[in-house]
């Protein structure tokens, strides 16, 4: 079965990446033929540098693994025998809706249409195709190789079919999908992530602590519980049950979210702030940031690791 990614930047390469390791037949294709060789050499380098590391995902060799990959600069020839078809290209609803037009003429009924947006509503994306139910979004998290998520995110007209056949999908190469009932602005993960930034700032704004203190109390506080369980059961874990834990902090915590402030601008003072104090810790240069994204993705590489370890034992 072949899985096709529209478009070689960077989520393109790494989905490629991902079922490559999974064991799918994969093609890339993009506009420009140059694009593809660049994407190509990129995936070779780093499969071979994963290999070299040991942090190689799948059964499979990289040289295994890089003869799975194939690239096109013709449309109808990438869809033919595509089983799956994840759109990566950048987040512009315009340039989307067109890509998805096109796919809609050539597209038989059987192939899923799946998009890797991360902000756009299948609603705004979808709408008025003639094959809408076979369209989904299967938003990943940057970096796709070592954080596994994927939200899938249907269409009000998607096929529970197209659902089904895109998570077990998913889980077949490795990456943890999770399904969400319906549309919503943001989706889940940002939604979490953009509660806490928007507390982060006022925190920040409010001068109750420093902008790299603020971080501390997640990367060494909060995160390090969350790199394992999430919010729902820490609450389990922290009382006897969920019922017991709201029995005993249900005030508490009505009282101190009656004190969040407003949605923050993200502008002005409070912007100049925290960008001056993260700056000093990380100087905004392609270099610096580069090594520092490296640095992540060793770290994020090595929980991946120790993750599959402690689920195993």
């Amino acid at each position: 079965a072949g899985i096709y990614f529209l478009f070689s930047g960077l989520i393109g390469r790494s989905w490629a990446m991902v079922f490559a390791a999974g064991g799918f037949k994969v093609k890339l294709y993009d506009i420009a033929q140059q694009q593809l060789t660049s994407a190509l050499e990129n995936i070779r380098k780093q499969v071979k540098e994963l290999e070299e590391s040991q942090s190689l995902k799948g059964a499979l060799s990289a040289e295994q693994q890089l003869a799975l990959i194939s690239t096109c600069t013709d449309l109808k020839a990438a869809v033919e025998g595509a089983t799956f078809i994840q759109e990566c290209t950048p987040e512009n609803l315009e340039l989307k809706r067109k890509i998805f037009g096109q796919l809609d003429l050539i597209a038989d009924d059987n192939v899923i249409l799946s998009s890797s947006t991360s902000c756009l509503l299948p609603s705004k994306l979808f709408t008025g195709l003639k094959h809408v139910k076979q369209c989904i979004v299967s938003h990943p998290v940057n970096p796709p190789y070592f954080v596994p998520l994927v939200e899938i995110v249907p269409h009000p007209e998607t096929d529970p079919s197209t659902t089904e056949r895109t998570y077990a999908l998913m889980k077949q190469i490795g990456q943890s999908p999770v399904k969400l009932n319906r549309e919503i602005e943001g989706f889940v993960l940002n939604r979490l992530q953009y509660a806490v930034i928007s507390e982060a700032w006022r925190l920040v704004g409010e001068g109750v602590i420093s902008p790299t203190d603020l971080d501390l109390v997640m990367s060494d506080g909060l995160g390090m519980r969350y790199a394992f369980i999430g919010p729902l059961e820490t609450m389990h874990l922290n009382a006897e049950g969920i019922s017991n834990y709201c029995e005993r902090y249900r005030e508490g915590m009505r009282l101190v979210l009656n004190t969040f402030g407003p949605v923050p601008e993200f502008s002005g003072e409070i912007e100049e702030k925290i960008n001056q104090a993260i700056s000093e810790k990380i100087p905004v240069v392609p270099e610096v940031l580069g090594a520092r994204r490296n640095w992540r993705d060793e770290c994020l590489t090595s929980l991946a690791k120790m993750k599959k370890q402690m689920k195993s034992d």
